[in-house]
């Protein structure tokens, strides 16, 4: 473990506007596990993506095992042993997850037909490996996200890599499938696997990491063993600053009842169970944060997609919204009564990839910027300006195409987008999904004064002490059945656990 299997050396990268990457070197020892860490839009991303041949443009040099490379392309990577496991997912949805997995080298049975067989046989391997149970044959659309992040890292595993790079691999995945990855890894480093891994998560990083690189605004800063530093140094090199402890909701005072939902069933056609959520009853008071808390499968995402009209199938029960019964049929007539929607699948269900930032904000009320008929850009362009400045989006200009942004800042646009719609109620499906520690710290502040602003917000999370940190609630689900409610005197992760795993009536 002491000769660089990996060294950066001055690497350089502009996009237009801004200045991703710039003048970093460092060195990756063979065979250990090296953390990549810094706030959204510090170029970890964009490094990752010019050492696996994503990015070919860019100036500067690397070397992969003392010799100079520079990759045309993912190909020429993997042909050096170089794998990565992206962030966003890179899959494509009408095909089956054996067929994503073997992509662009597919197996070939006689005559150079393809053999299925063959391929969804090696992917059942694979799933085996990462102890998952998806089935090999179903098309990638079926999966929830953390089903298509895990296809996502069977795909990275199948190439059978000596320098694996992790990009957020853990953003969608329960605590149960974090510790069969870390499994994996322990399993990958046994065999001598170089692992770069990109983490906003410090519990992982200091589990896991031999070494330590931190970037920010596009600098490297540090380069130190794990054992060197500690979680709050590594922070602060992150940020260039002290991250304050956040301490909300204690001295908040929900207001009256915005929201009851009685009896709320979805069905599910065709499965054993009938049903994803079963009678499903609760109340959201304005001013009030509220967590659906539970495991993968639980029915988070889906009950509020039963809430903002747009469940796969109608749900039943009665939904009460500002004192009015209510029935959507759409997310059209659910943002038109005045319910907002963060979804988790930022990429598939969330961006307008080839719309630029102010496109994307001002999407869903450009009726507000109207005038005689036609819309006013300057208007259109305060109030996007207004929506970057309240949330801290980073971004050279309003005209910056929405791709160029870093995940976490891509998700602030989308949240800056459904607050324009002046919503009574905010739902919030993991909204900080591939956000780091600094912006995630902004995030819990701009939840916690929209609710002193008299709004009411339902967040899910897979993160227990993010639901902990920023609601006055709890509900809990296990299997679509809502098992257990904590308050805030209530809280603590164990209690969350055993009503997740339905170890509490």
């Amino acid at each position: 473990m002491n000769a660089p299997v990996v060294a950066t050396q001055s690497v350089t990268k502009r996009f237009p506007g801004v200045v991703a990457l710039s003048d970093v070197s460092f060195d990756v020892t063979a065979g250990s596990f090296h953390s990549v860490c810094g706030e959204n839009g510090a170029g970890k991303s964009t490094l990752m993506k010019i050492l696996s041949g994503v990015i070919t443009e860019y100036e500067g040099g690397i070397q992969v095992r003392g010799k100079r490379v520079h990759f045309g392309g993912t190909r020429e990577a993997e042909a050096a042993g170089i794998s990565i496991i992206h962030q966003e997912l890179n899959l494509v949805e009408e095909l089956s997850a054996a067929a994503n997995i073997f992509l662009g080298r597919e197996k070939k049975a006689a005559f150079g037909f393809l053999d299925d067989r063959a391929m969804e046989r090696e992917a059942a391997a694979l799933f085996a490996d990462l102890e998952c149970d998806i089935a090999p044959g179903r098309p990638v659309s079926e999966l929830r996200v953390g089903d298509q992040q895990l296809v996502e890292i069977a795909k990275a595993l199948s190439l059978d890599a000596s320098i694996l790079i992790m990009d957020e691999p853990t953003s969608a995945l329960t605590e149960s499938e974090v510790e069969r990855l870390f499994r994996v890894i322990e399993k990958l480093r046994e065999r001598g696997t170089t692992i770069l891994y990109i983490s906003h998560k410090m519990d992982e990083i200091f589990r896991l990491s031999d070494r330590i690189t931190i970037l920010r605004d596009g600098q490297h800063v540090r380069t130190m063993d794990r054992s060197d530093t500690d979680r709050t140094q590594v922070t602060h090199l992150m940020v260039g600053r002290e991250i304050e402890e956040t301490n909300l909701a204690s001295d908040r005072k929900p207001g009256e009842p915005i929201l009851h939902v009685e009896s709320l069933h979805l069905p599910w056609p065709g499965h054993a169970r009938d049903w994803r959520l079963e009678d499903i009853s609760f109340t959201l008071r304005k001013s009030e944060v509220v967590g659906i808390a539970g495991l993968m499968g639980a029915g988070r995402t889906e009950l509020l997609e039963c809430l903002f009209g747009a469940a796969p199938h109608q749900p039943t029960g009665s939904v009460v919204l500002d004192g009015r019964a209510v029935h959507f049929q759409n997310p059209a007539a659910a943002k038109a009564a005045g319910v907002a929607l963060v979804t988790e699948d930022r990429k598939r269900l969330g961006l307008f990839a080839q719309m630029n930032v102010r496109e994307n904000i001002s999407v869903c009320t450009l009726d507000k910027s109207v005038s005689g008929g036609l819309v006013n850009g300057r208007r259109e362009r305060d109030a996007t300006n207004n929506a970057i400045s309240k949330l801290g989006v980073k971004t050279s200009g309003t005209e910056t195409a929405i791709t160029n942004l870093s995940g976490g800042n891509q998700q602030k646009c989308i949240i800056a987008r459904w607050l324009e719609t002046d919503p009574k109620v905010l739902l919030l499906d993991d909204p900080t999904r591939g956000v780091d520690v600094g912006a995630k710290a902004e995030l819990y502040r701009v939840i916690d004064e929209l609710c002193r602003e008299g709004l009411g917000i339902i967040v899910t999370s897979s993160e227990l002490p993010e639901l902990i940190t920023v609601c006055d609630r709890i509900l809990v689900l296990c299997e679509g059945r809502l098992t257990g409610e904590l308050n805030r005197h209530e809280f603590s992760e164990a209690k969350i656990m055993e009503y997740a795993t339905a170890a509490s009536p």
